[in-house]
């Protein structure tokens, strides 16, 4: 008969903790490094996502041959071969994929904001208005995305990979620092 102790179960499961601290130190160098050159990691991050596109059409295309029936192949053969030509677009030439990646995400902040603020009013009394607060910042980002395209597309991408990093970085320092994950 097994016994299972959720304490002990999860302990076993986490990083040691110099491993979470020298992740966290990891990603927040990189998170300088990247806002120490927002428009070279602007380029970088573009090229990943055309490279990252093409992988996933091919996934696509192939997958495509193992679904039943011609409405689902059809779909997904179209899917694929759209990824591709996308990834390769954005490969080619990755100034002008900056411009379409950073004007979409600009939309997608906007997008996201309104949606963040219907639901806070919705769900008030839980502390939406955290939810406001935040649904307001993608809006407020959304404009200045938008408004300042196409100038902003030099710097957007890299400056969001860049603040991403070192958030996260912090944020595993803080883990790895916490009370309640330090092993004895």
């Amino acid at each position: 008969m097994t016994t299972y102790d959720s304490g002990t179960s999860a302990a076993l499961h986490e990083p040691p903790t110099w491993l979470r601290v020298l992740l966290g130190i990891v990603l927040l160098l990189g998170g300088i490094v990247v806002l120490g050159d927002i428009a070279f990691a602007t380029l970088v991050s573009t090229l990943f996502i055309g490279f990252t596109a093409i992988v996933v059409g091919a996934f696509e295309i192939v997958h495509a041959f193992w679904t039943k029936g011609w409405g689902g192949f059809i779909w997904q053969l179209v899917l694929g071969v759209l990824y591709v030509i996308f990834g390769w677009m954005v490969v080619r030439q990755p100034i002008s994929g900056a411009l379409i990646l950073t004007f979409a995400l600009g939309l997608v902040f906007l997008a996201s904001g309104i949606v963040r603020i219907v639901v806070a009013f919705r769900h008030w009394s839980e502390g939406g208005w955290l939810m406001l607060v935040s649904g307001m910042f993608g809006i407020l980002a959304g404009i200045i995305v938008v408004t300042g395209w196409p100038a902003t597309s030099v710097w957007v991408l890299g400056l969001l990979l860049g603040v991403d990093l070192v958030s996260h970085g912090l944020a595993w320092l803080i883990h790895a620092w916490s009370p309640s994950t330090q092993t004895a």
